[in-house]
């Protein structure tokens, strides 16, 4: 059922991403995303980057609904339904977040004392949410090398041993999922990945973010290191709306 929400707070995160807060009396575990309308552009999905009481979703312009929702202001409204799809597991242990980009928000209630992060961006200025981990715990990859480690994120890999967390959660860009997890599967880990498709409905009936006989939204967004194993379509190719599938 779709929803009325009332915006009660924009940050301007970096220079083009936003993050929209508002209290929703629903319960969203982390890794699970809504489907947010924009009246005139269509609906897109959206990860939450805060889940509890005060709830939030971190927007970046990608197309033009993404670009209409970062206007939105506090005091103004915006639609929602859900929330829908698999969350990440939970642990006890040590936890190694791994975000390119905008992914940072999928992770971002995952943060605890017992977390490192490796956070990556295309641009120093583009690092999102790196000051929620404590000094020592996080890992900064910038490609201009502006900030922390010149390089992509699996540069920031080698600063760790990704064998001494008990899990470790990805989220970004497709080729980024794939890189990470070229990276890391012949090593004795645990891990999983949010993957980020181009969805219509949402619940699994319009198969747009198909990927291997998956549908994202229903089977995923988050998938484990076993079920990436058999996916051909992983990080190779996806379908854009009008069902053609296309290279990566």
């Amino acid at each position: 059922m779709m929803e009325h929400i009332r915006i009660t707070k924009r940050v301007k995160n970096t220079p083009t991403v936003v993050s929209l807060y508002f209290k929703w009396n629903v319960k969203v575990l982390p890794g699970q995303f809504v489907m947010v309308w924009v009246p005139g552009y269509g609906e897109v999905p959206m990860s939450l980057s805060q889940t509890e009481d005060e709830k939030c979703i971190t927007v970046k312009a990608y197309g033009d609904s993404t670009k209409k929702l970062i206007e939105t202001e506090a005091g103004e409204w915006i639609f929602l339904r859900g929330p829908y799809g698999k969350p990440f597991s939970s642990t006890s242990g040590n936890k190694l977040l791994i975000g390119g980009g905008s992914g940072m928000a999928s992770l971002k209630p995952l943060i605890d004392r017992n977390t490192t992060g490796i956070i990556a961006s295309r641009t120093f200025d583009e690092l999102l949410f790196s000051d929620e981990f404590d000094e020592d715990h996080r890992i900064e990859v910038t490609e201009d090398g502006k900030k922390g480690i010149k390089g992509i994120v699996t540069d920031g890999i080698e600063a760790v041993n990704p064998e001494d967390f008990s899990m470790i959660y990805v989220c970004g860009p497709e080729k980024m999922l794939k890189a990470v997890y070229d990276k890391i599967k012949k090593l004795n880990v645990n891990a999983e990945f949010s993957m980020e498709r181009s969805m219509k409905c949402g619940i699994g009936l319009c198969d747009s973010c198909s990927v291997d006989g998956f549908q994202v939204c229903v089977d995923g967004p988050v998938f484990n290191m076993k079920q990436l194993n058999g996916m051909t379509e992983f990080g190779t190719t996806r379908l854009l709306s009008s069902g053609k599938r296309v290279k990566i």
